[in-house]
């Protein structure tokens, strides 16, 4: 399966399709036309302009003032590919490269970063080959575009860096030759073109809100088996309440659980509490919360992913080569710290409602979920996790949007720190899904100790998937592995 980078929109059920259907990519002919149309109009403009043109005929950042003569035009690039080169720390994950990838082909194909089409074909290469150059977490300021990243990314088009190759990392070079792939001799502009660019953000948001549509329907379905489990009144959830408050994802929760929980045995049971805690409670209004701020960041991304984003831009049709600011990372850091916000919030009334489920304090279930509580410890220790967990969320829930430390001299003077907002988002999304995991094998624990009372049709269906993976607890074991498998079963799950 091939999917073709046109002018056409990307949209977030494309991208899922693309990465989990493993397509291959390739250009449009009305994407190639674009390329070399721009392509021949910024050759021309070099040729017949005598005004200098930003990082084509100059220097770069605070060295904008100094002239560069067009035998040096590709040397100037190239060098700027190589001295930014400075992404330090841990490898990102292989998904979120080949989103850099994408994101960034799709971008240069939208015919105003003047850049070669050998090159954009040799970026398309890449993924369709599972050639990964090694990019690293930090160095991003989000503000000149996702400069330090982004470079470590296309080394390997001039032969130098690292990459992912058949699960090792190699030499580029040593890989380009295994493959027949001469070094990319850039062009005017297009090192400035692939290093301007927000795509590291992007990539990183991406990967975060294709987890967050996950998590978000997710924390509905555990939220629903610890509602029964816990003995809990359907009557929050009721449309009248609902409507007396009508935020859309407030009134889109309480619908999940009312049809979740049809023909469950457990809500037919007659109850002798007259209200719930609110983790249980309130799971409408906090749930619904977190997923109309997803909803939110998704339209933000969404549009930011199909913009262009380096730095000059062409408008070949006004004739105009233009310096701007289309890199810096504003738009993306301040959603990504949101989006870090309403994710950590879900994982937060999660670990509320897994204490209550091994406190006891209903009387339906065992303190912690187990037979012999004192001789079995059962599920203390998964609590002390969670609740770990959501103190780091906490941590890294600090705004990383409000901080800015100028560079390039003061000539970059206000920078976004989106980078930083993005990666620890995706920390954030992974954290929740370790937190809901653990909140699951609680309420499966729960269910089972209830047994033979059914909950509805649809969890039972759930809870049988999930107990071919981790089974009953009848007495103390190693807990960490029935933890990870849990995580990894909401990873891989595709429930509707």
């Amino acid at each position: 399966m091939v999917h073709y980078i046109s002018p056409a929109p990307l949209t977030f059920e494309v991208i899922d399709k693309i990465l989990s259907k493993n397509y291959k990519l390739a250009l449009s002919e009305d994407s190639k036309k674009l390329i070399n149309d721009c392509k021949a109009y910024l050759d021309h403009k070099i040729e017949s302009s005598a005004k200098p043109l930003y990082g084509i005929t100059t220097g770069f950042g605070s060295l904008c003032k100094i002239s560069i003569s067009k035998e040096d035009l590709s040397q100037l690039q190239a060098n700027l590919v190589m001295s930014h080169a400075c992404s330090l720390g841990e490898p990102i994950h292989q998904d979120i490269i080949r989103l850099m990838l994408l994101l960034k082909a799709h971008a240069l194909s939208l015919g105003k970063s003047g850049v070669q089409l050998v090159t954009v074909e040799r970026i398309i290469d890449m993924f369709n080959h599972n050639v990964l150059p090694v990019v690293r977490e930090l160095g991003s300021l989000g503000a000149s575009g996702d400069l330090a990243p982004l470079a470590n990314l296309f080394l390997p088009l001039i032969n130098e860096g690292e990459v992912w190759y058949k699960g090792k990392i190699c030499d580029a070079k040593a890989i380009n030759a295994k493959l027949g792939w001469a070094p990319i001799e850039l062009g005017a502009k297009e090192g400035l073109a692939l290093l301007n660019g927000t795509q590291f953000m992007s990539s990183h948001a991406v990967n975060a809100l294709l987890k967050a549509f996950k998590i978000a329907k997710y924390a509905d379905i555990i939220g629903a088996l610890s509602l029964e489990a816990y003995d809990g009144r359907i009557d929050p959830f009721l449309p009248q309440i609902q409507a007396a408050r009508p935020h859309p994802g407030q009134i889109e929760t309480a619908r999940n659980i009312r049809t979740l929980l049809e023909g469950s045995e457990f809500q037919q049971k007659e109850k002798t509490h007259v209200q719930d805690p609110y983790s249980f409670r309130c799971m409408p209004q906090v749930h619904g919360a977190s997923k109309d701020s997803i909803m939110y960041v998704a339209s933000v991304v969404e549009r930011e992913i199909n913009s262009v984003t380096d730095n000059p831009t062409i408008f070949m049709e006004d004739d105009l080569i233009i310096s701007g600011g289309n890199f810096h990372g504003q738009p993306l850091a301040l959603v990504m710290d949101f989006l870090s916000i309403a994710l950590a919030e879900l994982g937060s009334i999660s670990e509320r409602r897994t204490y209550r489920l091994i406190s006891g304090d209903r009387g339906n279930i065992p303190e912690f979920l187990v037979a012999n509580p004192g001789l079995n410890s059962g599920f203390m220790i998964p609590q002390y996790a969670a609740a770990a967990i959501v103190s780091k969320n906490k941590q890294l829930c600090t705004p990383c949007s409000v901080d800015s430390i100028p560079s390039s001299n003061e000539q970059e003077d206000h920078v976004s720190m989106g980078g930083n907002a993005a990666t620890k988002t995706v920390k954030v999304a992974e954290n929740v899904e370790r937190i809901l995991a653990i909140e699951l094998m609680n309420a499966a624990q729960a269910i089972d100790l209830q047994r033979p009372t059914k909950t509805s049709p649809y969890l039972e269906e759930f809870l049988k998937e999930f107990r071919s993976i981790v089974p009953f607890n009848g007495q103390d074991r190693v807990m960490y592995k029935d933890i990870d498998a849990a995580t990894e079963f909401l990873k891989q799950g595709d429930f509707e």
